[in-house]
């Protein structure tokens, strides 16, 4: 018989539960037992999601982030918490953002905020993480309590649970050496606490234990992967069964170290790696179970269910009850319940599958090569209807669309003059200070503005009135920033729901859910657009609200949208052509939106490619087909323009310097980058590289509560201009401000303007 189960699942809640339930927390609306209970709720909610399945996991909730729980498991607390007494849940929090909850910290006068931790993206997903920090001196100390907790829940509710933990030698090759010390000399000090986490897995019963080691699917030094062997022959006395997992790519090269672990099973990502499933089964030992990851957890349309039996029957025969099927990584990473999308389009909803439904296609698939096809003949049959309605629909192609794509040409990407050349002409028309100061974008979205989307939404607003509430917020972020002194100003995207979802609202190819939320970091969820067919844009999609913003200052106003590969990166995307090929039909929707920006006369164009790196293969030697795309499409999208239309683009919370060449080619005249909470190590790849046009190093972490200081900033710029000529710097935060508050945002902006004029002052 198949064994069925799960990598994780989506802690945040079908309506956002969990969000709701940490803003009130940290807001001091309510209390710490509270959003304990809440924990609690959801576990045993999600749990009883997962009803049918051999194996649920346990140990897969967390309150911000699952690499931040592993570090509190393993007791490795950054040295500037590790004084802090009183509840394990506000010190969580200070490492996660900074600080806790309002009324909650235990001695706020002294200790109320610390720098929280760094955070990057989890691989190539949309999911931030928040980084461990490592010197040579660590120590690890383990604390059993949280997986205890859940485990204790799981067995009174009966649920056969196998805790999810993250593996050692991926937690210390995503951690950050603060003293540039060899993480992976750590290795023989945290190898104890995991034995003992092993053996306390045992005093709870628990017979299968999944360990994470996902950096088996990158490039691994010899030294790593001698780590391998070390570590994991150090578990060969364990009393519970270890089945390793590896998602999102394939293994390649650690394939058969990863066949060669002294484990009792090995869980492959059949969507990226469907062509090592075969190998792995001749290379591992004879008891070894086989774990297929069969349906796409980080995507969500339906699995073609009679092409996958096609190949698992063999392999069923073949490993028998040595064979288990799971989705291909956590479901974290996809929304929890297509059965609430009650106004998604009938057609499109009947060509998807969230996360139960995900779940059930596993069930499917085990009930089949268990009892045979005919068991769900009726099952399998409206399946491939499905597959073939979705693939022969005339709303998936347009001929229109692919003409264009097929007229690209070299020119479209080029500029007309060099940078030099364009700063220049810029300079005079703008006519800005040394240090100029801008934001990111977005200002906060108000208890207005939700009210106003929401009355518009359920309509009980009408057209005239939703404009006339957007006008008067826009009008607001423009008066603020006046008054604050800012250089360059944004209107503050007030009319925009998201980033990603307010462009894709208004272009032909996208669908849109009601509930489909995913967690991006801690209480943060976006809501990705469905990508379903070719894109076109119908009409102008920010110029009326630009222009507006526009007419009510005489300082520069930032045009600002978002880039075709973050577009693509942050969205659902089409499973039955190329990325690149949607991502060369964005950057021509985009392409013309910028165009009609410059006509209506807006001189400064922020183009956000927030997800460029996100989307980089998670192996060297595939890194180039992407970049070349990728580039190519923003430039694309921002090269139509004359010399004297200054392009500005973003990034935001990845590691870049490995890539500055190419974010170099893609010739924006200014970006703007995060290097606040990395207190700006990200700048570390201008000492080898000359980055040949201007750039924003974030100096306000936005996504934590604490206010900087003046004196943080001008130190922060200091080290940037250690790097960068002072006359090709910006001053501005490290990402959007939308989720802030004013009195947050007008103290912070405060003192990053005094900043810029104090280093202005000690330039002269």
């Amino acid at each position: 018989m198949v064994t069925t189960h799960n990598l994780g699942f989506p802690r945040i809640g079908a309506k956002r539960e969990l969000k709701s339930g940490l803003e009130r927390y940290w807001k001091g609306e309510s209390s710490r037992a509270e959003l304990k209970a809440l924990g609690a709720q959801l576990r045993a909610r999600h749990w009883d999601n997962q009803k049918g399945l051999d194996l649920v996991p346990a140990g897969d909730f967390a309150f911000y982030d699952q690499v931040l729980d592993m570090s509190f498991t393993l007791g490795n607390l950054p040295e500037r918490v590790q004084g802090f007494h009183g509840d394990k849940l506000d010190n969580y929090f200070r490492v996660a953002r900074g600080r806790s909850a309002a009324g909650a910290e235990d001695h706020a006068a002294c200790c109320g905020g610390v720098a929280a931790g760094e955070m990057t993206k989890w691989f190539d997903t949309n999911y931030h993480y928040i980084v461990p920090e490592f010197t040579a001196d660590t120590q690890f100390n383990l604390d059993t309590s949280r997986l205890s907790e859940q485990l204790r829940e799981a067995r009174e509710l009966g649920v056969k649970a196998k805790p999810v933990i993250i593996g050692p030698l991926t937690y210390l090759w995503l951690g950050k050496a603060k003293d540039n010390s060899d993480k992976l000399a750590l290795l023989p000090r945290i190898m104890p606490a995991y034995r003992a986490l092993l053996d306390y897995f045992r005093v709870m019963d628990v017979e299968w234990v999944q360990i994470d080691e996902p950096i088996l699917v990158t490039e691994l030094d010899p030294a790593w992967r001698a780590a391998f062997a070390t570590a994991y022959e150090g578990f060969e006395l364990r009393s519970v069964k270890l089945l390793l997992a590896t998602y999102f790519g394939q293994l390649q090269d650690n394939l058969n170290l990863a066949c060669s672990l002294p484990v009792d099973g090995l869980h492959i990502d059949a969507i990226n790696a469907r062509e090592e499933v075969a190998l792995a089964a001749q290379k591992l030992p004879a008891q070894s179970v086989l774990s297929v990851g069969a349906i796409n957890g980080r995507n969500i349309w339906k699995t073609d269910l009679t092409a996958t039996l096609e190949w698992l029957e063999p392999l069923a025969k073949q490993l028998g009850e040595r064979l288990w099927i799971a989705p291909s990584c956590s479901l974290l990473h996809v929304p929890v319940d297509l059965a609430s999308e009650e106004k998604l389009d009938a057609e499109i909803r009947s060509w998807l599958a969230f996360a139960l439904q995900k779940l059930d296609e596993v069930k499917l698939l085990a009930a089949a090569l268990n009892q045979g096809r005919g068991a769900v003949a009726v099952e399998l049959a409206a399946n491939a209807a499905a597959i073939a309605a979705r693939r022969h629909s005339p709303r998936v192609n347009n001929p229109a669309v692919k003409a264009a794509i097929a007229g690209i040409d070299a020119n479209l990407g080029s500029r007309q003059h060099a940078y030099a050349v364009r700063a220049a002409k810029q300079a005079a028309i703008l006519n800005l200070p040394a240090y100029p100061t801008t934001t990111i974008g977005s200002f906060p979205q108000t208890a207005e503005i939700r009210r106003a989307r929401s009355q518009f939404k359920a309509g009980a607003l009408d057209d005239a009135g939703y404009r006339a509430a957007m006008r008067a917020e826009i009008g607001r972020s423009v008066r603020e920033q006046e008054q604050l002194g800012l250089d360059v100003l944004v209107h503050g995207e007030a009319e925009r729901n998201d980033m990603v979802e307010y462009f894709g609202e208004q272009l032909d190819g996208y669908a849109f859910s009601q509930f489909g939320w995913v967690q991006s970091y801690g209480s943060r969820c976006v809501k990705p657009p469905i990508l379903f067919g070719d894109i076109s844009r119908p009409k102008a999609m920010t110029v009326e609200w630009i222009t507006y913003a526009q007419s009510l200052t005489n300082k520069p106003m930032k045009g600002m949208l978002t880039g075709p590969v973050t577009i693509l990166n942050w969205s659902f995307v089409r499973d039955d052509q190329p990325r690149s090929v949607s991502c060369y039909q964005l950057a021509l929707a985009i392409r013309e939106e910028v165009l009609d920006l410059e006509k209506a006369g807006v001189g400064v164009i922020q183009i956000d490619e927030a997800a460029l790196r996100e989307g980089l293969p998670l192996r060297r030697d595939q890194w180039g087909e992407y970049l070349r795309w990728a580039v190519e499409s923003f430039r694309i999208t921002a090269n139509g323009v004359a010399d004297e239309t200054q392009i500005h683009t973003h990034m935001c919370y990845s590691e870049f310097n490995d890539i500055i060449a190419s974010i170099a080619d893609m010739d924006a005249d200014v970006i703007t980058i995060e290097t606040s909470r990395s207190d700006m190590e990200l700048l570390d790849a201008f000492d080898n590289f000359k980055y040949p046009n201007e750039i924003g190093p974030g100096v306000y972490d936005i996504h934590s509560p604490n206010i900087p200081t003046e004196a943080h900033i001008v130190q922060l710029m200091q080290k940037a201009a250690e790097r960068i000529p002072a006359e090709r710097l910006w001053v501005n935060p490290d990402c959007g401000l939308k989720t802030r508050q004013w009195a947050e945002v007008v103290p912070a902006l405060t003192n990053m303007v005094a900043a810029a004029r104090a280093l202005r002052s000690q330039a002269q």
